[in-house]
């Protein structure tokens, strides 16, 4: 089966691809997760998938998960793993809209990670429509917590993953049409300060201020920052009065490293900001850690085969290691072949101009068809 054969079509892809990108879907509204999970099950109904829904936990919304029929159902196959939530909030579409300027195509969660998943659908959709039966069965697994660590879902996805032979995530490609052959390592934490509280005018120096301590640690954090472990904090909230001298502060922090033992300094080094000084009190707590998922055997075998699938394309697949996290440093670290960054083309994800390249819906579309057909 020569997967350049197979008739994808951006325009139709695009037509598909706008109702997912419509139904906003941001992390902390589990009722519109939730919505964007009934469309891509209803899609792959039509495909003749069997759909299971497992409900959500923790405020987040459910998870889906798809069989495709095959004669080897319920043997270990391939599991292509995405999320369906985004950073957008409801609304944003206003912001946002739907619009096509030549290659480039516009809207909230396009890029990531709408654009990837529709394709592995379109490559999966393809290939029944050529009457293929790939080597292996598929599964696909979407799940509505990723852009928050996938607090909820990391339990499903890693027993999900260990009943496949391979993991396939179409998170974003690389600007240079790679694909990301590991992760680094991340860990979040919650940041609290508690000081005294006064009056800010009559009695301000009875007052002792958790905004201020929690503007002090925020610059020490930062100060923390070396080329093998990042610090930065992108979350803070504090006060509610104007003429109260504050008594709480919060905050949430990331650090990142490319090295397990990196991150597990960096992990010491934040806890140990935990203290009081002067009558204000700081605390830190550990959040969601995505493990460091470093290329095996079995993930460069399964990057050799892409790569020689998209030569027969006619296109280069460099890959690397990538910061930011996904739900391959989870696969990825338990030592299953997980092949990360198979998914559109695009830029400024997470930002008001989120794009992808229209034509890398086709030519992802078609490696990712390769893989299904060819993996064993």
């Amino acid at each position: 089966m020569n997967p350049a054969n197979l008739p994808f079509d951006s325009e139709a892809m695009l037509e598909g691809l706008r109702g997912w990108v419509e139904c906003e879907s941001p992390t902390w509204d589990a009722g519109a997760v939730d919505r964007m999970l009934d469309i891509a099950a209803r899609d792959m109904a039509i495909m003749g998938a069997t759909i299971e829904r497992i409900a959500g936990r923790q405020g987040f919304g459910g998870v889906i998960r798809a069989r495709f029929p095959h004669p080897k159902q319920g043997e270990p196959g391939i599991l292509i793993a995405g999320h369906m939530d985004t950073v957008h909030p409801v609304g944003t579409i206003e912001k946002l809209k739907w619009r096509r300027e030549g290659n480039k195509c516009y809207g909230p969660g396009i890029y990531d990670l709408k654009g990837g998943n529709y394709l592995s659908l379109e490559a999966i959709r393809q290939l029944a429509r050529a009457s293929f039966t790939t080597p292996l069965p598929i599964t696909v697994l979407f799940t509505p917590d990723e852009e928050v660590g996938t607090p909820s879902t990391r339990d499903i996805i890693e027993a999900e993953a260990a009943r496949n032979k391979y993991v396939l995530v179409p998170e974003p490609g690389r600007a240079d049409n790679g694909v990301t052959t590991g992760r680094y390592a991340i860990a979040r934490f919650n940041l609290e300060a508690t000081g005294r509280p006064s009056h800010a005018g009559a009695t301000l120096s009875a007052g002792r201020s958790a905004i201020r301590e929690m503007a002090r640690q925020i610059l020490a954090i930062d100060a923390m920052t070396t080329e093998d472990c990042t610090f930065s904090v992108g979350v803070v909230h504090g006060g509610q009065w104007v003429n109260c001298v504050a008594t709480t502060a919060t905050g949430e922090a990331l650090s990142m490293a490319k090295r397990q033992a990196d991150l597990d300094r960096g992990v010491e080094r934040m806890l140990a900001l935990s203290g009081t000084t002067n009558d204000v009190t700081f605390k830190v707590t550990r959040g969601v850690t995505r493990p460091v998922w470093e290329p095996d055997a079995g993930t460069m075998a399964l990057y050799e085969k892409a790569r020689g699938i998209a030569k027969s394309l006619g296109a280069e697949l460099p890959h690397a290691s990538s910061g930011g996290g996904s739900d391959g440093n989870f696969t990825g670290a338990m030592g299953i072949p997980t092949l990360d960054g198979l998914g559109v083309r695009g830029g400024n994800g997470h930002t008001l101009e989120e794009f992808i390249e229209v034509d890398s819906l086709v030519e992802r579309g078609r490696l990712m068809a390769g893989l299904l057909a060819t993996l064993e």
